[in-house]
């Protein structure tokens, strides 16, 4: 894997460094050893610094590639169910019909929490924000597993990681029912995994609900298209507390606060507050070109993205979708009217299309959601459930390796020198 070497020279030294190169991507220069010269590298944000081995998701950002396990991820979305991702994450290879009836079945099992969690909601103020509730409560779950959570065990491992991927649509929904003040749902067995959390948000006891096939479809593939995304801000924290030895659920709890920055998971409720700003079509004109001015601090939410430079592989399959949730509930909405026609234009101005302004996931996304009626705060909480397997995913592959160390990253100093204190003269 280091055949080849860099040369750093510097104060009169020569310094040999490995060059690593993995299946794809960017070769890698070693500096592990660079602190027995009495340097190291820096990097806020760590924008060229790779953390950690990993055989899970690859993105070349360049050129619009999303892979998990290899996959592509439009095959994935358009072909796979969510449950399918989950199990090719957790285990490296897309499951056998048997192994994926057994995954299914073991998930399904696993959806009900334990009845003494219910109490934990109580806790809460009605007007608490989801995100506030799923961290806690996950972190939580590690309070009834105690006796379940030797993270040197991969059977266990295993299993925390089945009880996460099951419970978080049953927890998100309990904290969405809490905040509205109506009654708990439970997960029903007959359901898929996607209808099971809509029906859990959506059915009340007075009456019966249907699950909507075309509702539950566009569900699934925003779960799939969310699931992982290499080493972001949230996965990695989870990968950060997991090497100290955290357990997995206070793991996952901390990739929930991670997720919860509007820098990170909030990009859809961006989109939506944009579209409101907005307010109508009669108003687009005047927005696109406060977009266009460079000195204007208006920003377009939800057009182009950091990490990919030509286009969101994931936008395509999300636009379908978002098409067929709009065209099969015919909603009059001036906010989904203003979403269409700011689609429209960025997919024909030559401003846009010259500078890959481009929809997003997160712009499709945000108007599926918006148009099944989930409101805005449950944008995140909903980006977390999805995630987790991926979060999970990597926690699992990071316990698993033989020299894992605890993260420990280093700083460059820039207070006080060393210097005398002087105590108050009393």
């Amino acid at each position: 894997m280091a055949d080849r070497k860099a040369t750093l020279q510097i104060d009169g030294q020569s310094i040999e460094l490995p060059v690593l190169s993995g299946t794809a991507g960017y070769d890698v220069v070693d500096v592990r050893t660079l602190g027995k010269h009495g340097f190291f590298t820096f990097d806020p944000g760590f924008l060229a610094t790779g953390s950690c081995e990993s055989k899970i998701t690859y993105i070349d950002g360049e050129n619009g590639i999303l892979l998990h396990r290899g996959y592509p991820i439009d095959q994935l979305a358009t072909q796979a169910d969510y449950l399918e991702v989950c199990y090719m994450l957790l285990h490296g290879e897309a499951p056998t019909a048997e192994q994926y009836d057994n995954f299914k079945a073991t998930i399904t099992k696993h959806t009900m929490v334990h009845q003494g969690l219910h109490n934990f909601f109580n806790g809460f103020r009605r007007d608490a924000h989801p995100m506030a509730m799923l961290c806690a409560v996950t972190g939580a779950l590690s309070s009834f597993y105690h006796d379940d959570l030797d993270i040197h065990d991969e059977k266990q491992r295993l299993r925390s990681a089945y009880r996460l991927i099951a419970k978080m649509p049953t927890i998100a929904a309990m904290a969405y029912k809490f905040s509205i003040g109506q009654p708990f749902v439970y997960p029903q067995n007959d359901l898929s995994y996607s209808e099971n959390f809509l029906n859990m948000m959506f059915s009340v006891p007075a009456e019966d609900y249907k699950v909507n096939p075309i509702i539950a479809k566009a569900m699934d593939r925003i779960f799939t298209l969310h699931a992982d995304h290499e080493q972001n801000a949230s996965t990695s924290t989870v990968r950060l507390a997991g090497s100290s030895g955290a357990n997995p659920y206070a793991c996952i709890a901390a990739g929930v606060a991670s997720l919860w920055g509007p820098a990170h998971g909030g990009a859809n409720e961006a989109c939506l507050r944009m579209l409101k700003e907005i307010g109508s079509v009669d108003n687009i004109p005047k927005y696109i070109e406060k977009a266009k001015d460079k000195n204007d601090p208006f920003r377009l939410m939800g057009f182009g993205h950091r990490v990919y430079k030509n286009f969101d592989p994931r936008a395509t399959v999300m636009r379908e979708s978002a098409h067929e949730v709009l065209q099969e509930l015919n909603i009059d909405d001036p906010l989904l009217d203003v979403a269409m026609e700011l689609e429209r234009i960025a997919l024909e101005d030559p401003y846009f299309v010259e500078k890959k302004l481009y929809p997003n996931v997160d712009f499709y996304s945000g108007i599926i959601l918006k148009a099944i009626g989930i409101p805005t705060n449950m944008f995140t909480v909903i980006f977390a459930l999805s995630r987790t397997v991926g979060w999970i995913s990597h926690w699992h592959e990071m316990m698993g390796e033989a020299n894992q160390k605890i993260g420990r990253p280093r700083q460059l100093y820039t207070g006080e020198a060393k210097r005398d204190f002087t105590p108050i003269k009393r």
